[in-house]
């Protein structure tokens, strides 16, 4: 079954300039690329996406770690990747959570760390099972930035203002 994951090159990934190492051991499953963009990521966006961890003791360094606030860049590259047992593929290239549990030719094994502070700086975030995935994907993109229809989506109309090229 096809199936999309969300994979965010983290912050600590960006100003390592891992994107291309963490991209060239992703295109090893095979899988489409859907959707793709950097995000600075807003306090609420961070929030959302990791609610599960809040009463976690490491949480606001959590929130600090994906908002670039730890590190000199601001931002996350996000990305759909699609395709037969995309989640299963995409974790298993990532490795475990904790960079020292990692397999050594893992992503999280060869560039994560543990900070003082306890944050598993691990480079890459892959959804962990599809309600995950879901709603994780629906957090960190719209229907029009994904070129499938992933989920059941309706058009709306309303005023919009945007920025435009002068």
């Amino acid at each position: 079954m096809k199936e999309p994951t969300l994979v965010l090159i983290k912050p600590d990934g960006l100003v390592k300039s891992l994107t291309g190492n963490i991209l060239t051991r992703l295109s090893e499953t095979k899988l489409e690329i859907v959707a793709a963009k950097m995000v600075s990521v807003s306090d609420e966006l961070a929030r959302e996406h990791y609610k599960h961890l809040k009463d976690k003791p490491f949480y606001d360094e959590l929130i600090k770690y994906i908002k670039g606030e730890l590190h000199a860049r601001r931002k996350v590259l996000a990305m759909i990747y699609y395709g037969e047992g995309a989640i299963e593929k995409v974790r298993q290239l990532a490795g475990a959570t904790n960079p020292e549990e990692a397999d050594s030719i893992s992503i999280r094994g060869q560039y994560g760390r543990i900070t003082t502070s306890g944050v598993y700086e691990n480079a890459i975030h892959a959804s962990t099972n599809l309600k995950e995935a879901k709603r994780e994907i629906k957090l960190w993109f719209k229907p029009d930035e994904i070129i499938v229809d992933l989920y059941p989506a309706k058009t709306i109309s309303h005023e919009v203002r945007e920025k435009e090229w002068a």
